[in-house]
């Protein structure tokens, strides 16, 4: 009879035991690190380059500083200075103080005294194709789909027409320039 709660104790004991080996370990939660907006490398005077299938150049974006965010994926660029050449070897330029470049460069946003310039195609058919030149304190250029969107003032040039709107969307493969809000043109005669 003495040895009946001993036996009872061990039983229990080898329960507990049981218990505790078969008992899933706590899954211990690391603190959720909040997401920064901080730079993880820098360029300084760099020329980043990429190219199509066939070898030929299709963009080179150049600058003073560029700041990479992993967040974003974004480059930040100071003094950035932008050529993109299309199928049929036309050369745009592009150019600000300050730019936001994704991370194929297939869309650049230009910011403080932006420029885009698509000089004079002479050979273009079934007519030549005038010098177009974009001012504005902010210029949307999408690469791939080649359109220009802004949403502030703009300044269009062509040959020599002056037009100036509050917002702007070009569609280089449509030929299309939609200008809305107070729109103010100087055409002159025979600009192609």
């Amino acid at each position: 009879m003495l040895s009946l709660p001993l036996l009872v104790m061990a039983v229990l004991a080898l329960g507990t035991y049981w218990m505790v080996r078969s008992t899933p370990v706590p899954v211990v939660v690391a603190p959720v690190k909040p997401v920064v907006h901080n730079p993880d490398y820098y360029m300084y005077a760099f020329s980043v380059k990429s190219y199509d299938t066939t070898g030929r150049l299709r963009t080179e974006l150049m600058g003073d500083v560029a700041r990479h965010y992993p967040d974003t994926k974004q480059l930040e660029i100071e003094g950035i200075r932008f050529l993109s050449h299309d199928k049929e070897g036309r050369v745009t330029t592009a150019m600000a103080k300050l730019g936001l470049s994704n991370q194929d460069s297939s869309e650049v946003q230009l910011l403080g005294n932006a420029r885009v310039v698509r000089e004079a195609d002479a050979l273009a058919l079934p007519k030549p194709l005038a010098r177009m030149e974009y001012q504005g304190e902010f210029l949307h250029m999408f690469i791939n789909t080649e359109r220009v969107i802004s949403h502030k003032p703009v300044t269009l040039l062509r040959g020599m027409d002056r037009i100036s709107a509050d917002s702007l969307d070009f569609n280089n493969v449509d030929q299309v320039v939609t200008m809305q809000g107070r729109v103010r043109a100087t055409l002159y005669p025979g600009t192609p």
